[in-house]
């Protein structure tokens, strides 16, 4: 698919990307252009390396081997068949393809760090992959094999492979008129040195959750306007006098979604509870600590976007060899973020619990059915809520702390990037369907306090929802539905 008329185009510069950016690129198909002036110090880089190569001097995969390796000197007539048989060898990744969206992340994410100056490569290996996102050429890229230490070797190998002309993508590059490339001394392993397929993830990611954690406030706010609850936990006052910001954000946000509710004028007097559970009563504490979490993975990835991960990297005349390819950072926040939207989930479920359950609901129908006994109701929706919060848990174990030494022992530290990206990208679907779930089910509750209406901010929640399911007057299948509001959730439409 070409990229979309209707997207601003996004200039790369290689110290400029954002996160709107990469999903302006990897999902609204936006078109791609190099800045003017950045190919000057990728040309200047490309002649350090030359220079260095011609007095002789031992570069680290220029004139090396790989890992362990690189003690075997390569000869000068062999150093072009040296990178192309790094990116042949190292095409080894298996399982599923990452969807279209990761790779265009991971393609302008590479090109955008080529351009930084740092990386010794021709300007021609940015312009092909910028090409290749205009034209809408996305290699297959195997979803697994890569351990994210000397880069995401595997993941961008195969983008590699088709950047030289090899493979059924090579061909595909071909037939979208562009000339495949021949790789010089250094630009294959400048290529593949690289955190870009776990940084593309992980910015996607960043992204959606923001999303969910907004609209994970919508349905608190529900359950809460549903159970008759109140809204004094989340008075400023308290939250100031602990002031994490997110907390004040989350409480405020809450606040302003409860703001003239009629469900809470009619229990303002005589209600004999004095306090609500800690799943209503704690949500800014517990929303806010999630808003820390995701805004660590923010700061983290954001960095990571227009940082030099390569390896050697130049700098001027010099050619220095170091670790910046070392995935850890973007490790820890994808596992950050993982455990950040598991809590979301949890608290999400037991809230939905509280609106089902006829004995903690405060006079709700039995599981919301209009007939209860006959009728079931959100009785298994709320397992399903279980189902997928107990995934949640398991796969909210950290990958980031599961080194396995790689290439005979010289990369024996390594951080399991991609596989944080995976079981975060799998978390985010279960917390999200989570929310649709407890959505789902508050706005069920407010049907039964009518004709009280609830706050204006949770009346717009409530619309929105309706505007997707109609309301449950009798048993149904709520699969589709489910499916439904978790991907109006997703796309942002159910927002606050």
């Amino acid at each position: 698919m070409p990229p979309s008329h209707n997207a601003a185009t996004i200039e790369l510069d290689g110290r400029s990307l954002s996160i709107a950016d990469v999903v302006a690129v990897a999902r609204r198909r936006a078109s791609v252009a190099i800045a003017a002036g950045a190919l000057q110090g990728v040309a200047a880089s490309r002649a350090a390396v030359e220079a260095a190569i011609a007095r002789g001097e031992t570069i680290y995969g220029v004139n090396t081997g790989f890992g362990k390796l690189a003690h075997v000197r390569i000869p000068a007539d062999r150093l072009e068949q040296l990178q192309v048989n790094l990116i042949r060898s190292h095409a080894s990744g298996v399982g599923d393809p990452l969807p279209a969206e990761a790779v265009r992340a991971m393609m302008v994410l590479r090109a955008n760090v080529l351009l930084m100056g740092t990386s010794g490569v021709r300007p021609v290996l940015p312009e092909l992959i910028v090409a290749m996102l205009n034209r809408g050429v996305h290699p297959v890229v195997p979803s697994q094999g890569s351990v994210g230490a000397s880069g995401d070797l595997a993941p961008l190998s195969h983008l590699a492979l088709a950047m030289i002309g090899e493979g059924e993508d090579g061909a595909a590059v071909r037939a979208a008129g562009l000339q495949p490339i021949t790789l010089a001394a250094k630009e294959g392993l400048a290529f593949v040195n690289g955190t870009q397929a776990q940084t593309g993830l992980a910015a996607l990611l960043v992204h959606d959750a923001w999303i969910l954690w907004r609209t994970a406030h919508a349905a608190a706010a529900m359950s809460l306007e549903a159970v008759r609850g109140t809204p004094v936990p989340f008075d400023a006052r308290i939250h100031d006098a602990r002031p994490h910001p997110f907390q004040q954000r989350s409480a405020a946000l809450l606040a302003g979604l409860l703001a003239e509710s009629a469900i809470r004028d009619s229990h303002r007097d005589n209600d004999p509870r004095v306090q609500d559970a800690y799943s209503l009563r704690c949500t800014p504490q517990v929303l806010g600590a999630v808003g820390e979490a995701i805004g660590f993975a923010e700061r983290l990835v954001t960095i990571e976007l227009n940082a030099a991960t390569d390896n050697p990297l130049v700098f001027g005349s010099d050619v220095l060899s170091g670790g910046n390819f070392h995935g850890q950072p973007i490790a820890l926040a994808l596992d950050t973020l993982a455990i950040g939207l598991t809590t979301l989930a949890g608290l999400s479920e037991r809230r939905l619990e509280r609106v089902v359950n006829p004995d903690l609901s405060s006079g709700l129908p039995a599981f919301l059915a209009a007939d209860p006994g006959l009728e079931s109701g959100f009785m298994t929706a709320q397992i399903a809520a279980a189902a997928l919060v107990a995934e949640c848990r398991v796969l909210a174990t950290p990958a980031s702390v599961q080194s396995i030494p790689t290439e005979g022992n010289q990369e024996d530290v390594v951080p399991m990037g991609m596989t944080a990206a995976w079981k975060a990208k799998r978390i985010l679907a279960d917390a999200t369907r989570v929310v649709a779930i407890e959505l789902l089910a508050g706005a069920q509750g407010l049907e039964y306090l009518k004709p009280l209406t609830p706050g204006r901010g949770v009346a717009r929640a409530y619309a929105a929802l309706r505007h997707e399911v109609p309301a449950l007057t009798a048993d149904r299948p709520m699969s589709a539905e489910i499916e439904r509001v978790a991907a109006a959730v997703a796309a942002g439409r159910l927002e606050p």
